[in-house]
């Protein structure tokens, strides 16, 4: 990232700051890369020579979102996506921080690679991109990684991306190794046994289309197994992706016992079902698959109540190759980094969740979660914020995307509100026209 950038001052906005719950019209001064001051009347006297003065006329001005689950193709699958991509398409989405997962080729499992991505990310990146690594080595999920040696090379968070640890014996010692270095494991709980060849959620909508279904017992089972691990072993636990009220059930019961477990739902999860895969719309083909709308509105409430804990995009590019197939056969996975915000805005708009709770769960929760220094607007913290028009009406063009790849379920989707301006370090790296 350059290091050259002048102070800004962010006026007449509409300051809302998760970390501190505080809602109010003010002004915001940036300069030498951290934030200065958030409050009443700054105004343009007294600010360090050369300020950069920008009126928001009442927009929302915000910590950076923490985008915590997101495939980015280096190294491997390049064609899929980029460091630089998905840095341009997150900073368009106001995500200034990306955690990329460990599911690439090779795998994100030794030091070195941590080493790779961050060394790429400084020299293609323009936002902040931080890697989980690998839980088990090649992600076969026989041999865990060196947990230490990894977090002191960088990694922030360990996981196997997409692929669920079926040894219970191997999870259980991760989780106390993990312990011994307070770091988070993050799982994706889908039995693969019960997943079997299932394409999308089990029920009569998926009968009526003659595709084999995805019971949720295979998330719940999984999920009921991490929660007893985590009360033996006393491990830092985050449940991947949650999609159903049955896996809410258990994650309130964990919680309510003491346990150190959190969950996000992915803004496909919040935000569509699977009727919307309508006439076998692969871009609808998610893992885990969409649920119905009960589950869907399960969710919500659950975000809105603090039960899950993060809103993620989980970002998985796919080219049209694997994209334009019979549903069946066709690879799952949306690109998302880009889209989380506008998506999550729905829910606010349609009065299913208040703005400062859905900036929390995509800023500050994660921040807190893997030790990063964003998701806050304290004075001194890193200057990574979003400028957010609640109000713009526009309609998605899949074509104007900046991901390499345009495989979006939101596709000609009429959104209200968006990032206007993104600043991360202190320094512009995207503004809307």
């Amino acid at each position: 990232m350059l290091s050259d950038r002048r102070p800004i001052l962010l006026t007449n906005a509409r300051i809302v700051d998760p970390s501190r719950d505080l809602d109010f019209p003010g002004d915001l001064l940036i300069a030498d890369g951290t934030i200065r001051e958030a409050k009443r009347g700054i105004g343009a006297a007294g600010v360090p020579e050369g300020t950069e003065v920008v009126d928001c006329r009442g927009r929302v001005v915000a910590p950076g979102l923490i985008d915590m689950r997101a495939f980015v193709g280096e190294p491997g699958a390049e064609h899929r996506e980029t460091i630089a991509s998905a840095s341009q398409a997150a900073a368009a989405g106001g995500v200034t921080t990306i955690v990329c997962q460990p599911d690439t080729t090779p795998a994100i499992d030794d030091p070195t690679m941590v080493d790779f991505v961050q060394r790429r990310a400084r020299d293609t990146g323009i936002v902040h991109v931080h890697p989980m690594a690998a839980l088990t080595k090649g992600l076969a999920g026989e041999e865990m990684t060196e947990i230490g040696l990894l977090k002191a090379a960088g990694a922030v968070a360990f996981t196997d991306g997409l692929k669920s640890v079926t040894n219970a014996q191997v999870m259980r010692r991760a989780l106390i190794y993990a312990s011994d270095f307070d770091v988070l494991i993050v799982h994706h709980t889908e039995d693969p046994a019960l997943v079997g060849e299932g394409v999308m959620n089990e029920g009569e909508f998926a009968a009526r289309l003659g595709l084999i279904g995805v019971p949720k017992a295979a998330e719940t089972i999984m999920l009921e197994r991490d929660v007893r691990l985590v009360a033996l072993t006393g491990g830092r636990y985050h449940a991947a992706s949650v999609t159903c009220a049955d896996s809410l059930d258990v994650l309130r019961r964990a919680k309510d016992a003491g346990l150190t477990v959190t969950a996000s739902a992915s803004i496909n999860h919040l935000t569509l079902n699977e009727n919307d895969v309508g006439s076998y719309r692969t871009f609808y083909k998610m893992e885990p698959p969409l649920r119905a709308e009960d589950d869907r509105e399960a969710l919500v409430e659950a975000l809105a109540s603090g039960l899950i804990d993060v809103v993620m995009s989980d970002h998985n590019p796919q080219d049209v190759e694997v994209k334009r197939l019979p549903f069946a056969e066709a690879a799952a996975g949306a690109v998302g980094i880009e889209t989380m915000l506008p998506a999550g805005l729905r829910l606010v708009h349609n009065g299913e969740i208040k703005l400062i709770k859905l900036l929390h769960a995509m800023s500050t929760k994660p921040a807190e979660l893997l030790g990063l220094p964003g998701g806050t607007l304290r004075p001194g913290a890193p200057a990574d914020v979003v400028v957010v028009d609640l109000d713009e009406p526009w309609i998605l063009d899949r074509d104007n995307l900046k991901s390499k790849c345009r495989n979006t379920p939101f596709d000609e989707a009429r959104m209200q509100g968006r990032a206007v301006r993104t600043i991360v370090a202190g320094r512009t790296v995207y503004e809307y026209v």
